[in-house]
């Protein structure tokens, strides 16, 4: 047994370790987020096709206002993945578009369907766009009503007109 009060223990190196292996690992480590971030891309085209036009109809939910096909957003990575995923499956088009909705509901898609609980996101603008006409008619129309002529008393117009007529004007 040693006696590490006395502070005579020797430590050796690790035999395993150097300047190489390490560098090595600290590289690979650095590396392992960028690799993560790159989709996979299925070998066969028409499977790749038909990723991307899957792809181009369903919304990032992390950016919002782009389609999977145009995000690089991990999440985006991944639901491409799984899309691969299904299509490798076997699952149709249909199929897989009706999984996301479940899962993500009818946000996910980039065209979603005009049903009672969407029908916000589709009125939503037009209602806006209605209240927004009416308020400036009403603006409109009142400040028409407040407009009245004020006539200058004959004072005023006396003082105005000596303004005007003074040499130093």
């Amino acid at each position: 047994m040693v006696d590490h009060s006395r502070g005579d223990t020797q430590y050796a190196p690790c035999p395993q370790w150097n300047l190489g292996s390490a560098l090595r690992t600290i590289t690979i480590a650095a590396a392992l987020p960028f690799l993560s971030t790159q989709p996979l891309a299925a070998t066969d085209p028409v499977v790749e096709a038909r990723v991307m036009k899957l792809a181009e109809t369903l919304r990032c939910l992390v950016c919002q206002n782009q389609s999977i096909a145009e995000s690089n957003a991990d999440l985006a990575n991944d639901l491409k993945r799984q899309v691969r995923e299904m299509i490798a499956a076997g699952k149709s088009d249909d199929e897989i578009r009706d999984y996301m909705v479940e899962r993500y509901g009818d946000f996910v898609l980039y065209d979603p369907p005009v049903k009672t609980s969407t029908l916000l996101l589709w009125g939503g603008p037009a209602t806006l766009l209605l209240l927004a006409l009416g308020g400036f008619a009403l603006t409109v129309r009142a400040r028409r009503n407040q407009q009245t002529t004020t006539s200058l008393s004959d004072a005023d117009k006396a003082r105005a007109r000596a303004l005007l007529d003074s040499p130093d004007a």
